[in-house]
């Protein structure tokens, strides 16, 4: 069998990613397309056990290196335990963030170095890339609206605003750097889930 792809939205909070994920997921199976659907932080006991501690409230003076050494972590283990069989066997994997979040959020928005950020990522992912990522940008105020609408704000939400417009234009400069691999679509506030679907499809497209 061939070796399958790696797929990854990515994007600022709230900007309905999980949402979109299963939207795809439905349309590659009905194409006939094996299809897994995956997250990070998590989709391993370890990871999940990492997922708690990163997003608990109680964690507020965990450190910007702290964070990217956990993200890598639950990565690693992800990458082993989950994505590489899965990619071996020829399966699309599907994954709500990867290695452009930890360089958006803690890189640009936590100032972490970037360089640094990318020679431990190297190892965490044991050199597995995403053939495509789509990174969902809806305007920051509403994404946060969005992501706290129906729920209590986790501790990465209830960082400042500063914080998230860092997150934001590091999202965007990966978009400049890497556009063959990194493609940027653009939301609007009226845009429904199925409009944001179908602008996610022409892309998807190109890859199939």
């Amino acid at each position: 069998m061939s070796r399958g792809l790696l797929i990854t939205l990515e994007g600022g909070e709230g900007c309905g990613k999980s949402t979109q994920i299963r939207l795809l997921a439905a349309f590659l199976k009905k194409k006939g397309k094996s299809v897994f659907i995956t997250r990070e932080p998590g989709g391993t006991r370890v990871g999940d056990g990492i997922r708690k501690v990163l997003l608990d409230n109680k964690n507020k003076k965990m450190t910007g290196i702290c964070e990217t050494l956990l993200y890598m972590a639950s990565r690693a283990q992800l990458v082993q335990e989950v994505i590489a069989p899965r990619l071996k066997k020829g399966q699309i994997v599907l994954c709500d963030r990867w290695m452009d979040a930890t360089v958006a959020y803690q890189g640009y928005g936590a100032g972490i170095d970037v360089r640094w950020i990318r020679s431990i990522g190297d190892k965490a992912t044991g050199g597995i890339r995403p053939r495509l990522s789509i990174f969902l940008d809806l305007p920051l105020k509403e994404g946060l609206r969005r992501a706290t609408s129906h729920k209590k704000a986790d501790r990465m939400e209830q960082k400042n605003l500063a914080f998230h417009k860092k997150v934001l234009e590091g999202y965007r400069a990966i978009a400049r750097s890497d556009a063959r691999r990194f493609k940027r679509v653009s939301i609007q506030i009226s845009d429904s889930v199925p409009t944001v679907h179908d602008k996610i499809k022409k892309e998807i497209l190109h890859v199939l």
